[in-house]
């Protein structure tokens, strides 16, 4: 497989945004846009300009900004909606107006009242309006995920039709498996007859906690855009993990992918959304995590000691984290042990590091973690017995 660029669209300034206790104001989603747009970001979606004034201020105020990446604001299949979108993304170099409305049957009854037919008239007429403003123009069927593959594919012609220049095609409640998604994107590929002249995108949600391995089933199966999010922010339990899937690219190279993201800058990244957003990211989080790179058991501990990519595939400046941590605990062994003293400056022969050892138990057994303060102690018992 030759390699291929898959565009990589954050929506953490939007769909992140959502999440409780995050609301950015038009400052702070500004510092945040343009480091995305060092980090590589292709597509970022600035917000929803008709949401709110403040909204449509903060994608104005970027659209004006941004040099490299696409500028995007989302709208609903409204004929206002757009016309705002438009409204805020006038000063952008690239502008993209994401536009669109529900597919799944669950969608077009409960949340519409309508008909398959109106909808589809609906989806047609949104982008038909987006195009007197922008000739980039992405199509969400929200819902995708479960909407009648036939139809969906019948919603996905006609919007291309129209001039749809992306189709994103979202798991919106995160109910695929990732076989069922991939199957999906590939039937939409194979029976889509004007499909290549649109981009395929992913937008996962992680309600089962498979956003990032659909996400990539969707790419394997046609599609080459994915939408993310830093730290996996999002809607109830979040959106693909942006850090996630560009390092599933990179580790994996046979897949024939790439993109532009500097994996070197995804730390950083990473932590200045969790301080700006005030959401602090779990400890065990892949990639970012405090615990991604850190050992605790003695068997990971020895084997990593004796050469690190037995437990590490990645290895941490390569997506910006300080280093990997060798963390004592009751059950870290005595290799690591001698490891964390020398660190701080003891050398200790292996019969000392074995009566140190017993010692060692003895605190880790009452304690969480063993740290240097404790160590120290250790160290001077020892030369204290010795002198």
């Amino acid at each position: 497989m030759s390699d291929q660029k898959i565009f990589i669209f954050d929506t953490t300034l939007r769909d992140g945004e959502q999440v409780p206790g995050c609301k950015l104001n038009t400052k702070e989603k500004i510092e945040l846009a343009l480091q995305l747009e060092a980090l590589g970001v292709d597509i970022i979606e600035a917000g929803f300009p008709i949401s709110s004034p403040g909204d449509f201020n903060s994608v104005e105020e970027i659209a004006k900004i941004i040099k490299n990446s696409t500028v995007c604001g989302l709208s609903r299949a409204v004929q206002k909606d757009i016309e705002t979108a438009a409204a805020a993304l006038k000063h952008a170099r690239r502008p993209r107006i994401h536009t669109g409305i529900g597919t799944s049957d669950s969608h077009i009854k409960s949340k519409f009242n309508s008909t398959r037919e109106d909808i589809l008239q609906r989806a047609v007429q949104a982008v038909k309006w987006a195009k007197n403003f922008v000739d980039d123009v992405e199509f969400y069927a929200e819902d995708a995920g479960r909407t009648q593959n036939e139809y969906l594919a019948r919603v996905i012609e006609a919007v291309i039709g129209a001039g749809a220049t992306v189709v994103n095609i979202p798991d919106t409640t995160g109910y695929c498996l990732p076989d069922q998604y991939g199957e999906k994107i590939a039937w939409l590929v194979n029976n889509v007859p004007n499909i290549d002249k649109a981009i395929i995108s992913c937008h996962c949600h992680n309600d089962l906690g498979l956003a990032t391995a659909n996400s990539i089933a969707g790419i394997r199966a046609g599609a080459r855009q994915i939408e993310c999010t830093i730290n996996g922010l999002g809607e109830r339990a979040g959106n693909t993990s942006l850090e996630e899937v560009v390092m599933v690219i990179k580790q994996h190279k046979d897949l024939g992918f790439y993109t532009g993201i500097n994996p070197k800058a995804l730390n950083p990244m990473s932590q200045s959304v969790s301080d700006t957003m005030r959401m602090p990211v779990q400890p065990n989080k892949a990639i970012v995590g405090a615990n991604a790179f850190s050992h605790s058991s003695g068997i990971h501990q020895d084997g990593f000691l004796k050469d690190a990519s037995t437990y590490e595939i990645i290895a941490p400046e390569e997506v910006g984290a300080e280093g990997s941590r060798i963390v004592l605990t009751a059950r870290s062994g005595r290799s690591a042990l001698a490891f964390r003293l020398h660190k701080i400056g003891y050398s200790f022969t292996r019969n000392e590091v074995d009566a140190l050892y017993e010692r060692f138990l003895q605190i880790a057994d009452t304690k969480k973690e063993v740290v240097e303060e404790d160590l120290h102690q250790l160290a001077k018992t020892v030369q204290a017995i010795a002198v």
